[in-house]
């Protein structure tokens, strides 16, 4: 991916050398929702919302765990060229560089396509953080994974991640590692649609199965919209050779199915809250081959 000497985004939060870390009780929601809420009418029509949906890790956690504030823990699931170095002591923070680059390309894609739709894209600040991390969502650690917490509209990361990303999951690369940031900024983009806190109120009357179900949805939407970012990053000329694999190899490896199969050797589908391999490939494909956020309606589809 090319993405050296580009624009850096001012929207990060360094607190690796521990302001803002671990300090204490965990933060809880008022009847376990969402504080404060999302997009307040405008009819964007962004990907033909039914208003449905929750914010979700990445990878691995249930995501209901986030919708009553006790992100104490976690357990990590998750993602070929070259990946990006981590920084050495005393030497340039390259991985910060990438992060903050990517990032900015997000803010300029959404810009785009919230101007077109007559709308203002609202950037999300993107938080990198060393072993743990106190939110609006709770507590967090490397082993939760990257996240997007609606109560401070904050993305989270501890660059290890991308370590577990590469050595145990098989999926190295700059570009997969892009594909991270971006799959969060779109949970990012739900919450400003309204998508997320109108789940809130939906939630509370799904039993466990239904709201998995409901998860998946959303996880595949925030992957359809990495693509989209994806599509125009590629019209951008940023995109190498193998790149566009590297992120499918990625959304492959952390497929529930595939996650399952590793990590205990069955599949139990009723469980799935991030949706199979295939699925994230598919729905990754569909918003990069088509470049628009209104194919990303996994909500009216049938089949996923």
């Amino acid at each position: 991916m090319q993405w050296r000497g580009r624009r850096q985004s001012d929207n990060i939060e360094d607190v690796r050398d521990g302001g803002g870390g671990f300090s204490g009780g965990g933060l809880r929601f008022p009847g376990g929702g969402f504080p404060g809420g999302g997009g307040r009418g405008g009819g964007l029509s962004i990907g033909g919302l039914i208003v449905v949906g929750l914010v979700l890790w990445f990878l691995g956690i249930n995501p209901l765990v986030l919708l009553d504030g006790s992100m104490d823990s976690g357990s990590s699931s998750s993602g070929r060229t070259a990946a990006i170095d981590r920084p050495r002591a005393g030497g340039h923070d390259e991985m910060r560089d990438f992060v903050a680059t990517v990032l900015a390309d997000t803010e300029d894609t959404w810009t785009e396509i919230f101007k077109a739709e007559g709308q203002r894209y609202r950037p999300t600040p993107l938080v990198l953080f060393t072993g743990q991390i106190r939110s609006a969502c709770g507590f967090a650690s490397v082993a939760s994974g990257p996240f997007y917490c609606p109560g401070d509209r904050k993305v989270y990361i501890d660059l290890a991640f991308y370590d577990e990303l590469q050595r145990k999951f098989d999926a190295p690369g700059d570009f997969a590692q892009a594909y991270v940031i971006a799959h969060e900024v779109g949970h990012h983009v739900q919450d400003l649609l309204g998508v997320l806190p109108a789940f809130n109120e939906k939630r509370q009357r799904l039993g466990q199965a239904d709201a998995n179900a409901l998860s998946v949805r959303v996880e595949l939407q925030a992957d359809c919209y990495a693509g989209v970012w994806g599509h125009y990053a590629e019209k951008k000329g940023l995109l190498e050779r193998g790149d566009l694999e590297e992120a499918l190899n990625a959304a492959t490896q952390i497929g529930d199915d595939a996650i399952q199969k590793r990590t205990q050797g069955y599949v139990v589908p009723e469980s799935f809250n991030h949706g199979s391999s295939a699925e994230r490939k598919h729905w990754f494909k569909i918003g990069f081959d088509t470049g628009d956020a209104g194919s990303c309606d996994t909500f009216s589809t049938t089949r996923l």
